[in-house]
């Protein structure tokens, strides 16, 4: 399931209450006079390198492999505290968050072509950038229907220059952006007007052959993959609402004319699905309730390789009427470029019914093999698993290891005796939650964890869901998440960012399910904000698992920043990830590590660059240590990953992030664009 949640149950509570704000400031003040903090980098301006290297960023992770690296060496260690805002721009598109979690969340990767930058808004407004200057070039609106969209997201657009169209020609350059209700739109890139001849007047109806759909239930929020001359594109499905929710066919489209060149309809091996209609009458062509790709695919190019990371098969958390749909649920599947057959696929989670999806873009890098380079990808999971693969052939690169896991759970449901774990990298998110462990900032409130930890199994991250509820640690949050990973090939470094909630589910039966919601409709009240899972005896309810202060249960840090060295697999450092300065009712930023959306990006002058956390500040951290450098203040939440280009021999590194927010984590809204540079 993407992000935090996409379905109707998990509206109400964000990632961290704001009961905090009963704590006293005498109380805060105590703590955080016992906490070190790093400060904040304050130096003085040093002479920029005119020297050195320029790079674009033409794809949402750097390029189609998803490394997130850049060669820029401008901004370094000896002068990345001079680092200040050089521009911001605002899209004007932003929803305040209202009582029900409901609001735009900017979690967009602008990418950088020839000095323009190419983004979206989360309504999907395309928006085309001067790189220098912020100066709006133009816009287009897509005009989305959002009814019924609980995160109204667009992660990025993509660009592609036809080799055979006369330059300046019209869409000759081309960017793609998928949107929130099922289309896939190619504009001109010089000035934002549809390609008439793309689709059907520069649009592409995702939603043809998909059948009946509740609104919100289907659309796209992550952008397509450019690869040769094919555009591929996966969609977002709420696949906690029912047993038949729309397929997750994943398919190409040819870049110019944009017909269909294939489809991968995830159907296990040897099954095929017979095309017809559904009750309300619409052509239904791919099997509904496969497992969907709503994240970003990654492609190498040489190997005609399309890597697709997959989540859950509809429902999330009772798979007896799966009828084997989850066959690929929860993988990493390579697919031929030119038929869209699978040519391998690894999966991560055995019978997934604990939302724990491949929820990141797969990074290609080169393995360093005994007997020589090894094509490689690296995969990061919700369950907090690191899997290093060969590229051709989806072997694992380190052993990974079928080990016995609980399997009495809910009446009806067959579970996995085994599930995989891998040696090496070790898991990145602990695997143990005790009643010793629980943590409270006060005696008061770590006695409620305990109560509540106690009261609920866990039995590790495999714990059988049951109707007398159980922890999820990790949570459906993560774990890793989309931001994904950043390789820095040359140090032989995977750097990645973790979140560490528990939650706290449970299964409902159906009766009393509709005995409570028609209970509440009668008496004119709002029905409990359960998930339906329609189609099993159950329907079912998670939350996280926090003090009557609405702090985690779980000990810190709840949020981390990782270094993993690629040759060994071992962990290089780890460190934690924010503060609770824009969390907490008084602006004290405890060094605690908070829950993160978005990703790092790295560059060859050793840097990190990432925001991700819940406080409201875009980072520089040393890739050799883990040391933090500087921090930059900005107007809202940074769930995003940033971005870093220079254009030309003379101009400056910008460093540029979206500051808009998360709904449903509770951070702050907001609609800016922002770009660091060095001051003169």
């Amino acid at each position: 399931m993407e992000s935090i949640a996409m379905s109707r149950g998990c509206r109400r509570r964000r990632v961290f209450g704001r009961a905090a704000g009963r704590l006293s400031l005498g109380l805060l003040g105590t703590i955080f006079a016992c906490v070190l903090i790093q400060p904040a980098g304050c130096g003085e301006s040093i002479r920029m390198d005119r020297a050195g290297p320029v790079a674009d960023w033409p794809h949402y992770g750097a390029n189609t492999g998803g490394t997130r690296f850049s060669p820029l060496t401008q901004i370094n260690r000896e002068n990345v505290d001079s680092l200040a805002i050089a521009w911001t721009y605002h899209t004007g598109d932003v929803l305040p968050t209202d009582a029900s979690g409901l609001g735009t969340s900017f979690q967009n990767t602008p990418i950088l072509v020839e000095g323009t930058l190419y983004l979206c808004s989360p309504r999907n407004k395309a928006i085309a950038l001067n790189a220098q200057t912020g100066e709006e070039r133009w816009v287009f609106d897509a005009v989305v229907d959002t009814t019924g969209v609980v995160l109204q997201i667009c992660r990025g657009v993509s660009y592609w220059r036809d080799p055979n169209a006369s330059p300046g020609s019209e869409c000759a350059e081309r960017i793609f952006m998928g949107t929130l209700d099922a289309r896939m739109i190619a504009l001109d890139a010089k000035t934002g007007v549809p390609c008439r001849g793309f689709g059907r007047g520069g649009t592409i109806d995702l939603s043809e052959g998909i059948g009946h759909r509740y609104p919100g239930e289907y659309g796209v929020t992550s952008p397509p993959l450019v690869l040769g001359d094919l555009l591929v594109t996966g969609a977002m499905v709420l696949d906690n609402i029912r047993v038949d929710a729309p397929g997750g066919v994943v398919r190409a489209y040819d870049l110019r004319t944009g017909a269909q060149r294939w489809s991968w309809d995830p159907l296990p091996p040897g099954r095929k699905y017979v095309e017809g209609n559904d009750e309300s009458g619409e052509a239904v062509r791919y099997q509904r309730g496969t497992t969907n790709a709503w994240s970003i695919l990654s492609g190498d190019a040489e190997r005609g390789l399309v890597f697709v990371p997959t989540g859950n098969t509809a429902p999330d958390f009772f798979g007896a009427q799966r009828d084997g749909l989850d066959y690929y649920s929860s993988s990493i599947v390579a697919l031929s470029l030119e038929s869209g057959v699978p040519v391998w696929n690894f999966q991560t989670v055995h019978h997934d019914v604990w939302d724990y999806d491949v929820p990141a873009q797969p990074a290609l890098f080169d393995f360093p093999g005994p007997q020589g380079p090894v094509p490689a990808v690296a995969q990061t999971t919700k369950l907090g698993h690191v899997y290093l693969l060969d590229r051709q052939n989806g072997r694992p690169l380190f052993p990974v290891e079928e080990r016995p896991v609980p399997v009495d759970g809910a009446e009806g449901e067959i579970l996995s005796p085994t599930q995989p774990f891998p040696t090496r990298p070790p898991p990145i998110h602990p695997a143990k939650l005790s009643v010793d462990d629980a943590w409270g900032i006060t005696p008061l409130d770590r006695w409620d964890c305990q109560r509540k930890i106690e009261s609920l199994r866990y039995d590790g991250p495999f714990t059988p869901p049951s109707e007398s509820g159980w922890i999820g640690y990790p949570s459906y949050f993560g774990g890793s998440n989309w931001g994904s990973m950043a390789i820095d090939a040359s140090r032989g470094l995977l750097i990645t960012n973790t979140s560490r909630m528990a939650s706290v589910l449970r299964l409902i039966p159906r009766a009393k399910f509709i005995a409570r919601m028609t209970a509440a409709q009668e008496r004119g009240e709002t029905p409990p904000q359960w998930e339906p899972q329609e189609g099993t005896p159950y329907a079912m309810t998670r939350d996280f698992l926090v003090s009557f202060l609405g702090l985690p249960c779980s000990p810190p840090p709840w949020g981390t920043l990782v270094a993993i060295d690629l040759a060994t697999g071992e962990i290089r450092w780890e460190v934690p990830l924010g503060t609770t300065e824009d969390i907490a009712p008084f602006p004290i930023g405890l060094p605690l590590g908070v829950p993160s959306q978005g990703g790092p990006i790295v560059t060859a002058s050793g840097l990190i660059f990432i925001a991700a956390a819940m406080d409201d500040y875009l980072r520089a951290f040393d890739i050799e240590s883990g040391v933090e450098l500087w921090r930059g203040r900005l107007p809202a939440g940074g769930q995003a990953t940033p971005l870093t280009y220079r254009t030309h021999p003379e101009g400056k590194q910008f460093v540029v992030i979206a500051a808009g927010g998360h709904a449903l984590m509770g951070t702050t809204p907001g609609d800016s664009v922002v770009a660091f540079s060095l001051e003169d």
